[in-house]
């Protein structure tokens, strides 16, 4: 199964989540890739998620479960890996949320709606208490870093994830525009 983590103001519409998703139909594997709507509160977030991994291992065990997260559900996603001792594959991860995104506090729309949703104050105090400051077996990470992200900071990332196997495109952005080019490693990863 591949768990898909949006970012923050995302959903279920992006780019990625669809291109995964039609990956997975092709593949007879369509009911194996889920991606919830996240809520906007972290600590919600990572609840509905948990139930999602909960749910798959008690059926078929961790090793079936392959996270992916993206900006911000990187950051969960390796939150998440940790907890359950599960693989994930990070494509521009938040490394860093709780200083990113205090700047967002309030009100704001959703990329892919018109959806209005709040962003409070305590959730950077939620998104501090995901922290991982150090990944142990880094063999369970895949990240897929863009140094042209105007978002967030590549070497960042490639800081907080030593050791793991890493992808670092040169050029691109933070939605990683041509994502699909990659779509076959990121397959190949989810599917070891």
């Amino acid at each position: 199964m591949i768990l898909y983590l949006h970012g923050f103001r995302s959903s279920p519409y992006s780019m990625k989540a669809r291109l995964l998703a039609q990956a997975m139909a092709q593949r007879g594997r369509a009911e194996e890739f889920v991606c919830p709507q996240l809520p906007a509160s972290p600590a919600e977030a990572i609840a509905l998620a948990a139930q999602v991994i909960e749910t798959q291992v008690a059926q078929h065990g961790v090793d079936s479960v392959c996270l992916t997260g993206s900006s911000l559900g990187g950051y969960y996603a390796t939150y998440l890996a940790e907890k359950y001792g599960c693989r994930a594959m990070l494509i521009n991860p938040a490394v860093k949320p709780p200083r990113d995104l205090e700047k967002y506090v309030g009100v704001t729309t959703a990329y892919h709606s018109d959806e209005v949703f709040e962003f409070k104050a305590h959730y950077v105090d939620e998104l501090r208490a995901l922290a991982i400051e150090q990944i142990t077996q880094p063999e369970r990470y895949f990240l897929m870093a863009a140094t042209g992200d105007e978002v967030l900071d590549w070497r960042e990332m490639q800081a907080h994830y030593p050791l793991a196997r890493q992808q670092i495109i040169e050029g691109s952005d933070h939605s990683v525009s041509e994502f699909a080019d990659y779509l076959d490693d990121v397959m190949a990863w989810c599917d070891e």
